[in-house]
């Protein structure tokens, strides 16, 4: 009885997304081809330790910064702070273990403008077997390791979020706001949620429990609402960089 995310795929979301909305500052952890960050229009921070990107990634952004790192050595870097960044929006899809999301959420928050959007991918699995946490393991088709503890873990430990599940095709898109940059909830009770959490497995959970937590949102009904999450960072159309040739 797994509530399976039939919606719009995700993919087709985030194209829409940045098509529609210019951001000042965008993240995206877990890059691979780029594909995702490629239609990002706004000043750009791709994070991945391995990239294969072949297609044109930059396209129209003022700005494309490239990290072929974890995210852990990316975060514990200096380049947020240089750069003053205020993350407008973030995708976090890297290492599909939840205690590496969770770092990655927390850093991400401590950087992003309040007003800000971050998206959490791979929460809504349709199957136990693509939650492992066994790396040798991994099905060969859709894996969501336990990213799935993201949502049971904000909404008790961080119950002032505004948690919005997608119903986005195929494993869901959770869209994290009202966010406190200046939290330190998450960092005072990391070890208490890694201990509690770190050998439970959906079924220890319950998933009758876990299809209680959230209800999808539908994810075409959002994008024709014009995303309205992202309303309070959104730049004017004006703003966008329009490339030109100096040379011919």
């Amino acid at each position: 009885m797994f509530k399976q995310a039939n919606g719009v795929k995700y993919t087709s979301f985030m194209a829409g997304l940045h098509r529609e909305v210019l951001f000042d500052w965008y993240i995206e952890v877990g890059c691979r081809t780029g594909r995702i960050f490629a239609n990002a229009r706004g000043k750009t921070i791709a994070v991945d330790p391995f990239f294969r990107a072949e297609a044109n990634i930059i396209g129209s952004k003022p700005a494309l910064h490239v990290f072929q790192q974890t995210s852990d050595d990316f975060f514990a870097g200096e380049f947020l702070k240089a750069m003053k960044v205020k993350l407008s929006f973030s995708f976090l899809d890297g290492m599909h273990l939840f205690e590496f999301l969770l770092r990655d959420f927390i850093a991400t928050e401590k950087a992003s403008d309040s007003k800000g959007v971050i998206a959490l991918h791979d929460c809504c699995p349709f199957n136990h077997e693509m939650t492992t946490r066994d790396l040798s393991a991994i099905p060969k088709q859709a894996w969501t390791g336990d990213v799935w503890k993201l949502i049971p873990i904000l909404m008790e430990y961080r119950p002032d979020l505004r948690i919005t599940v997608l119903d986005a095709a195929p494993t869901g898109v959770v869209l994290i706001s009202g966010l406190d940059p200046k939290s330190k909830v998450l960092d005072k009770k990391y070890a208490e949620i890694t201990e509690l959490y770190a050998d439970m497995t959906l079924e220890e959970f319950g998933l009758e429990a876990f299809n209680a937590l959230f209800d999808y949102e539908d994810t075409a009904g959002f994008m024709a609402a014009g995303y309205p999450l992202f309303s309070g960072v959104k730049l004017a159309e004006e703003a966008a960089l329009k490339p030109e040739k100096v040379t011919p």
